[in-house]
């Protein structure tokens, strides 16, 4: 059966936006080696909000009451630890590893847009996801098993299950946040909350980094508030279940872009994880019969 025209434009615009994010998480671990996580974490979530609050403002919006800004609120502090916590993982591990191993988190997505959202997940939905887990289990096994698997190592993958969990249930709040307000506003409120809820912690934390790693970190915000609208406009269109595989291809990202930054090894278990991921995400490939049940009211 041929793909949903109107699922399509929502497929590959959260194809692009996790492109956006793996190359933010590869320039975000120079930045976090060279200045500290906390700084680099710190700065991105300001000057995101300072590159995106201006659109918004200029459109004359309405101050988010009620729902709307408890959705806001509580998406801000989720990704503020759950940035933090990645960001500290990537200074400890390979960014593709690192990505790959993160996959748990739409697995469990799914389930939480069943259990929060009331989705109905349908058989291929988590047929895709358990095999994309499977690829990302038999990286984990490669990486196991190598002989400089250290302390330092087995910190950040503690670092990234947790990293990992938050993420999961970020995914549904997206999708609540999509049906109340537009990308605009999400994306400003997702950068602000998120560097107001860290900057609490400037007075212990924070070191001005040098004037290159705050155009690294210039661009990582860039790319991020980029990321956030197009993910918060594909979510307005799409059930989580049909777009949360397509995190999967976000290791393809990080492997090209962990080697270009870092020349970090792509090993043989590797390769046999992307090639299951890769499979797992045609599997996905929104179909007809899979369009959401609503669609959004605010276009």
């Amino acid at each position: 059966m041929e793909p949903s025209p109107r699922l399509i434009w929502p497929f590959l615009t959260a194809i692009a936006a996790v492109a956006c994010l793996s190359l933010m998480d590869a320039l975000m671990k120079e930045a976090s080696l060279a200045a500290g996580v906390f700084s680099a974490s710190l700065l991105r979530s300001a000057f995101a909000t300072a590159l995106v609050a201006p659109i918004w403002l200029a459109r004359d919006p309405r101050w988010p009451r009620g729902q709307v800004m408890r959705l806001h609120i509580e998406r801000g502090i989720i990704s503020a630890l759950m940035a933090l916590s990645f960001f500290f993982a990537l200074t400890k591990l390979p960014i593709a590893e690192a990505i790959a191993i993160s996959f748990v988190a739409p697995l469990i997505a799914l389930y939480f847009a069943h259990a929060l959202l009331g989705e109905d997940i349908v058989p291929s939905a988590v047929g895709a996801s358990i095999l994309g887990l499977a690829g990302t289990l038999v990286i984990v096994w490669g990486r196991l098993g190598r002989a400089d698997f250290s302390a330092d190592t087995a910190i950040g993958l503690a670092s990234l299950a947790f990293s990992a969990l938050l993420y999961a249930y970020n995914f549904v709040v997206i999708r609540k946040q999509s049906q109340l307000a537009g990308p605009v506003e999400i994306a400003t409120f997702h950068a602000g909350i998120g560097a107001l809820v860290q900057a609490l912690a400037a007075p212990f934390f924070f070191t001005l980094p040098g004037t290159e790693m705050l155009g690294i970190i210039g661009i990582s915000a860039l790319l991020t508030v980029a990321a956030a609208m197009a993910i918060a406009w594909a979510y307005a269109r799409a059930e989580a279940q049909v777009l949360v595989p397509v995190e999967y291809t976000g290791f393809l990202w990080a492997a090209l872009f962990g080697w270009l930054f870092f020349r970090e090894e792509v090993t043989v278990p590797t390769m046999i994880g992307v090639v299951v991921i890769v499979v797992a995400c045609w599997i996905a490939a929104p179909k007809a019969k899979r369009a959401p049940a609503t669609e959004n009211a605010n276009l």
